[in-house]
């Protein structure tokens, strides 16, 4: 059986996003010379996750390193008489790390025609190397809020165990240890949720938690925790008066990851649609007996027998788009009265299917035999599908999160890029820059790079314009009006396998 995937299927003429016929980046004569405002650039420095330090393409190698948004920022801040802007660059550009000779994080992905696949190629950055000198980017893959205050985090995230000042340093305290006169604090929040998001919702909501310390990778940050640990990094950084930008966080279920599996890619002829109807019809009549049941002793009622007897039933037929069978832990246990009764029910468009899911989709479990397709015979793990009450979590989260960005901002005179309103634009209009229109779509949008989550370099080089109009809208600065916005067709929305 063969199942089809939507983003397989982008072969494109070229990488880039739609070309915008107005070019808003022409030169204007008589521009006003560039001016810092009420902002000191002179010293820069950067505190983040993986989008300050240029991550794309699911692994961090030089070329986006060099293309980050607080390396591109730092080339207009020279101009106003900013230092030097130092990154802890990796080894190359395969991205991934070794330790000895083992592969221990994978290289970064290319697109070979049909869809991103991994560099076949062995990386030589050592997860134990030790840089020296002291760093302007604290852009550190995988941090969470919390992690930017704990001491000794070096050992549990090779990105800043590479950099850090000593074993016991933290993430806030090497970057307020440079001085900055002018800092970012960019996408904090964001892995907060997003694990949770890529991992299909198999980690817990710890809202009501405190205690980070017994928190599963997977988990959601409670906002109050949130809410201390962004609080006590601007303190931080603003303690010597220095100026700088924060970001909200967007509603990450709307990146590519999210949103590029199609809840309905299984075709079927009429064939198979009766067999596998066939195999479902004795849980579809037990659903009802089970629910009969509960009807009778008074435990749900006949409404609400119905709505749920209506979503469980599995139905297939002979069409190219029939839905995905998918476990489903919010539905009501019936198992106490059936054993056989799991919850599962076939998936719907309000539910989302995380890319690797393309994978797995259609795969059996017993090679050769066709009745043993996963999301077919076989339901989708968890791990493969955001329903929608887990990505209410992540709204909700979200949403709490990005009140105290506000709040911390305004208290603290910063400027505030809203992500949030960006991405959303992104994902349903597109987003205009320069000559082009990007937008969230995998591949095609020019916006995402191929793990569906990062940002492109041209993706970054729009954040770095974002960031500057909001320090023109703060400090008084004229990036924009200068003409001193970089032009995102200058930056690739790939790389070659042979860029080594």
């Amino acid at each position: 059986m063969k199942t089809k995937y939507i983003w397989l299927l982008a072969v494109l003429l070229s990488f880039t996003a739609c070309n915008n016929d107005d070019d808003s980046s022409s030169t204007v004569d008589n521009l006003p010379p560039l001016t810092a405002g009420e902002a000191d650039f002179s010293n820069y420095v950067a505190v983040g996750a993986s989008f300050s330090a240029g991550f794309s393409d699911g692994a961090l190698f030089i070329a986006t390193q060099e293309n980050s948004f607080p390396n591109i920022m730092s080339k207009k801040f020279e101009m106003l008489g900013g230092g030097s802007f130092s990154q802890p660059l990796m080894n190359d550009n395969i991205g991934g790390f070794v330790m000895g000779g083992t592969v221990v994080a994978n290289p970064r992905l290319y697109f070979d025609g049909s869809g991103p696949v991994v560099l076949p190629a062995t990386p030589t950055t050592q997860i134990t190397d030790h840089l020296s000198g002291s760093f302007n980017n604290y852009g550190i893959p995988g941090a969470k809020s919390f992690h930017l205050g704990i001491p000794g985090y070096a050992s549990l995230n090779p990105y800043f165990g590479r950099m850090a000042s000593s074993p016991t340093a933290t993430v806030i305290g090497d970057a307020v240890a440079q001085n900055p006169t002018f800092f970012t604090l960019s996408e904090i929040g964001g892995n907060d949720v997003l694990s949770y998001a890529t991992s299909g919702g198999t980690g817990v909501d710890q809202t009501g938690n405190l205690n980070p310390a017994t928190y599963g990778v997977n988990d959601i940050t409670d906002p109050n925790v949130f809410a201390a640990s962004f609080s006590a990094a601007v303190d931080a950084l603003t303690a010597n008066g220095a100026k700088g930008v924060v970001t909200n966080v967007p509603y990450i279920t709307s990146l590519a990851h999210f949103t590029t599996v199609p809840y309905n890619p299984v075709p079927l002829d009429a064939g198979t649609a009766a067999v596998v109807n066939n195999a479902y019809a004795a849980y579809n009549a037990g659903v009802a007996q089970a629910f009969a049941y509960l009807v009778g002793i008074g435990a749900v009622s006949q409404a609400e027998a119905d709505a749920e007897i209506a979503k469980r039933t599995i139905m297939f037929e002979a069409s190219e788009s029939n839905a995905v069978v998918i476990m489903d832990e919010d539905l009501t246990d019936l198992t106490a009265i059936n054993p056989q009764l799991v919850s599962m029910r076939q998936a719907t468009a309000d539910d989302l299917l995380v890319l690797p899911a393309s994978s797995f989709i259609g795969t059996e479990a017993v090679p050769g035999n066709p009745l043993t397709v996963n999301g077919v015979a076989i339901p989708l793990a968890d791990k493969w599908v955001l329903t929608p009450e887990e990505q209410q979590a992540i709204k909700t989260a979200t949403d709490a999160y990005n009140v105290t960005i506000e709040s911390v901002a305004n208290a603290n005179g910063l400027a505030m890029v809203d992500f949030k309103s960006i991405l959303i634009e992104a994902s349903t209009t597109g987003i205009a820059s320069g000559n082009y229109i990007l937008n969230t779509s995998l591949v095609t949008g020019g916006l995402i790079s191929l793990d569906g989550v990062h940002l492109t370099s041209r993706g970054y080089a729009v954040m770095a314009n974002e960031m500057m109009r909001a320090i023109d809208a703060t400090y008084g600065s004229n990036f924009e009006a200068s003409g001193n916005f970089v032009d995102c067709g200058d930056y690739p929305t790939n790389y070659s396998p042979s860029l080594q």
